[in-house]
């Protein structure tokens, strides 16, 4: 909860000319009523808004109204590269580089190694952060969002100072929780930090196949800042914790602002051509007809039909 004369957090984005105190609400609205626009400190994925106040502020509470207007202008794309596997050598131990080198394998024979995206499943942490399908920063006092294009999934980053759950329930975006960081001492926040737990395999690095351990027990942490000469690229420096590596891997991830983008929704089974059978990928054709992904793969076993 934000008390009387608490400054929100904000990512450190803000246009020249758009910084103006917050007051705080007044203690009741009607359920119906509308606020008065109210003017924020706004950053760059975010733009001014005239808003209905939620019914339940308690009183002293301030409000941060945020609303990204249009969502057209307000999306990020990520850089390339977006494959680490061979860019980036990550310090794999023996037995998950050698996972490595056969998924890579696999994918050179038409096959899809370890990479368990062609299923249409989620990317999981924190592959969903190369973001080739756009994400969006929504900004709350006590939440911040990631909204995921792909899949339609969102982040939630706990910057309300919790702890973590005692059994926390794995998923594929982890449980997630951050602190906003004045590092320049300006009186705004300019960083972003966060640290993800709990991430529900099977989940890879990127399209490679690179590899997390099985024991379902690493850690993402991020710094995620605009770049200072630059406030259309967002710089996210990533390090991940992992038992299939002999030491924390920091990768810097970068996005770039797209303002004329039209946000739509992805539905990735939709036009998936891929046909899991048994534990064999097939590929349909335009024609409809099953194909083969890699030489000398062998049909579908199909004893179940036609009395064969």
């Amino acid at each position: 909860m934000l008390g009387a004369g608490t400054q929100v957090p904000l990512l450190h984005m803000c246009p020249v000319g758009q910084q103006v105190a917050l007051g705080p609400l007044p203690q009741t609205w009607a359920l119906a009523q509308h606020a008065p626009p109210i003017q924020v400190v706004v950053p760059a994925v975010q733009q001014v808004v005239a808003a209905p106040l939620p019914h339940t502020w308690a009183v002293g509470q301030q409000a941060l109204l945020m609303q990204v207007v249009p969502a057209t202008q307000q999306v990020w794309f990520g850089a390339a590269p977006h494959t680490l596997a061979m860019g980036q050598q990550a310090p794999l131990t023996p037995a998950y580089r050698r996972i490595l080198e056969e998924s890579l394998a696999d994918q050179a024979n038409g096959g899809q190694g370890e990479n368990p995206g062609y299923r249409c499943a989620s990317h999981g942490m924190p592959r969903v952060m190369i973001a080739t399908i756009p994400i969006q920063f929504l900004i709350m006092p006590e939440t911040t969002y990631v909204v995921l294009e792909r899949l339609s999934q969102v982040r939630r980053v706990h910057t309300d100072g919790r702890g973590w759950p005692a059994q926390p329930q794995p998923s594929s975006l982890g449980t997630s929780t951050g602190r906003w960081i004045d590092e320049d001492r300006d009186g705004r926040y300019d960083v972003l930090e966060i640290e993800t737990r709990g991430i529900k395999g099977p989940h890879v690095y990127d399209s490679s196949g690179l590899p997390f351990h099985r024991d379902g027990a690493a850690i993402i942490k991020e710094r995620i800042r605009l770049d200072p000469t630059n406030a259309n690229v967002l710089r996210n420096e990533i390090t991940t914790i992992d038992n299939a590596l002999t030491r924390p891997w920091t990768v810097t991830r970068g996005y770039r602002r797209n303002r004329d983008y039209r946000w739509s929704e992805y539905v990735c089974v939709a036009d998936n051509q891929h046909i899991i059978i048994g534990k064999e990928d097939y590929f349909l054709s335009a024609d409809g007809h099953l194909m083969p992904v890699r030489k000398d793969q062998p049909p579908p076993d199909l004893r179940k039909f036609g009395g064969q």
